[in-house]
């Protein structure tokens, strides 16, 4: 069975367009790429990264035609895309004991858990909301380059 480990949206937006954790992200992938982890995530992923490289395009940060370009470079991506039944009910719960203002990042939180593999994030607020109750969460801030 290949190793597993989830991944979230701010992690893949850095895999595909250059942002300040980039360089992390893609080492992170190449070594997972190399090492046959399997990487994975909720359907979520799928409508969060769609709609933060529509926001970039949208505030002119990128062009349209990177956004596109970006949003064809995920599509590609050998990322296991994972629905289990009870994932929203326990993303709810996390929400509520980590103090969330919403469920979307502990959907995250609740597929790793329910894998029982590690998660990265790119997102430092998660981060620090979760990890003091998930020792498996990981920064791409912390990531040694």
């Amino acid at each position: 069975m290949k190793s597993q480990v989830c991944v979230d949206a701010s992690l893949i937006v850095a895999l595909l367009l250059p942002e300040r954790f980039s360089p992390a992200a893609l080492a992170l992938w190449k070594e997972w790429t190399l090492s046959g982890w399997q990487v994975t995530a909720p359907m979520l992923i799928r409508y969060e990264v769609s709609s933060a490289l529509y926001r970039k395009a949208h505030r002119n940060l990128i062009s349209p035609e990177d956004s596109q370009a970006a949003l064809q470079r995920f599509l590609a991506l050998d990322l296991e895309i994972l629905d289990p039944p009870l994932l929203l009910a326990r993303a709810a719960e996390l929400a509520g004991k980590l103090n969330l203002p919403a469920t979307y990042d502990a959907q995250y939180l609740a597929l790793a858990e329910h894998l029982d593999c590690p998660l990265w994030t790119g997102d430092e607020r998660l981060y620090n909301a979760g990890h003091p109750h998930f020792p498996g969460l990981f920064w791409l801030g912390n990531y040694p380059l």
